[in-house]
Formats: structure tokens, sequence, C-alpha cells
């Protein structure tokens, strides 16, 4: 356990993948923040993400001021945020394609592992949120992420830095055909990401948790 919450720190950073794909927010796909499997990701649900993190940014500092530091530290959350949605459901292909499932007692084992690495629940949903944009609602969710990119290194008997690994992801990238509206960028399939993007509450949560684990 104590190796997988050491990957897990590792992963909220890097995850990306292929050819760069066709523009989304077309005719075809109307309202649209990107189509993965056919399955769209609409620009209202992608706001919806956004505000979650912006309330809880809110939330977690005492004057408008603050509040204003958070947000320009910030800048490219949309982007973000659509990126680490597009990269779950990318994932995920990956994992089940490898028969990597994740359960809730794992995910439960991992967030009390990091709470007390951190400090505490609130010290880990601030630093979530502060470092990785990843509102106290979603952390879980967000977990489930790290633990299945985990077992799919593992089964694919590497780790989550190695070629092989995002080899994986970049065949669940051209599996699922992922689309992306042109105002977002474009996604890369042998990198399993968007084109300008990074990817740090990847391989920070897995690389700070595999040096521990050494």
């Amino acid at each position: 356990m104590h190796r997988r919450r050491r990957t897990a720190l590792l992963l909220t950073a890097a995850i990306a993948a292929a050819p760069l794909l066709t523009a989304c927010g077309n005719d075809a796909h109307p309202g649209a923040a990107a189509v993965v499997g056919g399955q769209r990701i609409t620009v209202s649900q992608l706001e919806e993400r956004v505000g979650e993190v912006r309330a809880a940014q809110r939330a977690a500092v005492q004057n408008d001021a603050e509040y204003q530091q958070a947000i320009a530290r910030t800048g490219t959350l949309t982007r973000d945020t659509l990126h680490t949605m597009v990269l779950d459901r990318v994932l995920h292909r990956a994992a089940e394609d490898a028969g990597v499932s994740v359960s809730r007692k794992e995910i439960q084992e991992m967030r009390s592992g990091l709470e007390e690495q951190a400090g505490g629940a609130e010290a880990l949903e601030t630093t979530w949120l502060q470092r990785y944009g990843i509102p106290p609602q979603r952390l879980e969710e967000n977990l489930r992420l790290q633990l299945e990119a985990q077992k799919l290194a593992e089964k694919r008997g590497t780790d989550t830095t190695r070629p092989e690994f995002w080899k994986a992801l970049s065949e669940a990238s051209e599996k699922l055909n992922v689309d992306l509206n042109p105002r977002y960028g474009t996604w890369d399939v042998k990198k399993s990401s968007r084109a300008d993007a990074k990817t740090p509450w990847v391989r920070d949560v897995t690389t700070a948790q595999t040096q521990q684990n050494m």
C-alpha cells in the first residue's frame, strides 16, 4: 500500500498521448467541449466542474484579494479541467482493457494514507485544491484515477513514467477517438494529453509516494 501511495503522487502530473485529432464543437457536436468514445462532455458540464473549483477556492480564502490571487494562479483552469475529464475516461478505458478494477476499500485506504501524510482530511483537501485544482467533492474520483493508473502500470510490469504505460493510454485514446472543441486545444493521442497540457496531479502524486516507499 505504501508503494501505491507513492505512485499516486506521481500520477497527478504526466498522463499524456497520438496524432492530433479532428475538431469538435462543430455542427456534428453542438454544445460539446469534447467527445470521448462517442459520448459528449458538454460545455455546461465543463463549466459546472470549473465552478466547483472556483467555489472551493473562494471558500478556502479569507478575502477577495486572496481569491483573485488564486484565480490568477489557475488561469488555465477551464482547459486543465477538460483535460482531467477526458483523461479520466481514457485511463478508465485503458484499465478496463487490461482487466484492472479499483474497489471502494482501496480508495478509502489510499485516502487514509494520504490524510496521514498531509496532516488530516482538511489538509489533504486543501493540498489537492491548491496544487491540482481538484475540489473536495472530486477528491475520491481523482484517487480512483491514481489507483487505476498504478494498477495498470503494474499489470504492464512497469511504472507510470515508462513508455509502456503511456502506450496503453495512447491505445485507449485512439480507440475512444477523443475529439476536442478547438477552443480548448487538440488532443495528442501519443501523449494522451491536450497538446499544450501538463498533468502535475498525476506525476507529482505518484512520484512522491514512490519516494516515500523507498
